[in-house]
């Protein structure tokens, strides 16, 4: 019975383990679906603006923290980099460089 009991604790963790993961990645997508309309979705851009799929995450942060010091300028990105607290830049920039370079060819049936 104690290994009955331990095994359904074990396997209720796992379940909120995953739902909060599960979350707090559409979380994530959702913070960086504002990047989209410039950048494309998902990052990959179809011209006039960066890709941001694939690039380094460290890369993306020091972007973004030079938008928000002011140290490099755009017409929108240093009012948009002032809405993101460190912790959501870190996550969306995590985002943008888990996804391959390239962006991937469409699946036919």
């Amino acid at each position: 019975m104690k290994k009955l009991f331990i095994s359904g604790l074990l396997v209720s963790t796992l379940g909120a383990i995953s739902v909060g993961a599960y979350g707090q990645s559409l979380q994530v997508k959702q913070w960086s679906s504002s990047c989209f309309a410039c950048h494309g979705t998902d990052g990959y851009s179809e011209g006039g603006m960066a890709s941001l799929a694939g690039q380094k995450k460290s890369d993306l942060i020091e972007k973004m923290k030079d938008y928000q010091s002011g140290k490099r300028v755009a017409s929108v990105m240093h009012q948009l980099s002032k809405g993101y607290s460190d912790e959501q830049i870190e996550a969306i920039a995590g985002y943008f460089a888990a996804l391959p370079h390239e962006k991937p060819a469409a699946k036919t049936k």
